[in-house]
């Protein structure tokens, strides 16, 4: 397996592990925003969902298709719409939901030949390799994560 598909993997196969463990967390704490005026570790949680599966089904099967990505979606309207679920949902709902897709997104990685990760795409005007366009998701979790983490406290995220 090429080396940086199997980094991108253990990160996703790591968050998967990490996520799981959030359904120890108390109700009050699920609830608690991870700064004031900030969102809570429930809507910080559940917004992954929604680009999880847009990572799922609007990129991974089209990456190396002739024909030119979809635009991305309104980032501010579906990390609303995701807070907004996330607020009337249960914590195990909201778990179950997010592990479900990061399996998906994990197999679906797995799927990808290690040719596939030696080619380069086009996202807009910018060329991109698997590794980079996965790192920068991961970017994002382990900010996120981070920000749970310090809300929580005993459950630390480890790069």
């Amino acid at each position: 397996m090429h080396s940086e598909k199997q980094q991108i993997l253990m990160h996703y196969e790591k968050s998967i592990r990490w996520l799981e463990r959030l359904s120890a967390v108390t109700d009050k704490q699920w609830r608690m925003p991870i700064q004031q005026g900030k969102w809570t570790v429930a809507e910080v949680i559940g917004h992954l969902i929604p680009w999880d599966d847009f990572v799922i089904n609007e990129r991974i099967p089209l990456l190396f298709t002739d024909g030119p990505l979809p635009k991305g979606p309104d980032v501010q309207q579906m990390n609303a719409a995701a807070a907004m679920s996330s607020r009337q949902q249960s914590k195990e709902q909201t778990l179950h939901a997010l592990l479900t897709r990061r399996r998906l997104l994990l197999r679906a990685m797995e799927g990808l030949s290690d040719e596939l990760w030696q080619r380069t795409f086009q996202i807009g005007r910018s060329e991109l390799t698997l590794y980079m366009y996965f790192s920068g998701l991961i970017e994002h979790d382990e900010h996120h994560f981070l920000q749970v983490q310090n809300v929580i406290g005993e459950m630390e995220w480890i790069r």
